[in-house]
């Protein structure tokens, strides 16, 4: 039998209203069949559930969120460097009070701001 009848004949199989049952005697009769060895299921699952392959993509996740994380930090150090500089050219110097946005102040009328008194 070729390997384009066979492919029919599966193909046909998946038909609702056709016996499958048949067609895979029939194919039985012209020498095909579909045995397995003993261990194939055994085989297929360590495949499946192989050990190596879930430390390999554990592997891969962290390595992926350490590239994530370094890209977002690297960034972030990036944007606080800019206020700082930002910062320094709009007070003149870099002093808890410029960090706050306060001009030359004195600590009473910081308190009262904070207050409202």
């Amino acid at each position: 039998m070729k390997p384009s009848e066979i492919k029919n004949r599966m193909i046909g199989s998946l038909d609702a209203g056709i016996d499958t049952v048949g067609i895979f005697e029939e194919m039985e009769k012209d020498g095909i069949s579909f045995d397995f060895s003993n261990d194939f299921d055994e085989k297929v699952i360590g495949r499946v559930f192989n050990t190596k392959n879930e430390e390999i993509v554990e592997v891969e996740f962290i390595r992926s969120m350490t590239r994530v994380f370094y890209r977002i930090a690297l960034t972030g150090v990036a944007a606080i460097v800019l206020m700082l500089i930002s910062i320094f050219l709009m007070e003149g110097s870099l002093s808890f009070n410029s960090f706050l946005g306060l001009g030359n102040s004195y600590d009473e009328s910081t308190i009262c701001l904070l207050t409202g008194n």
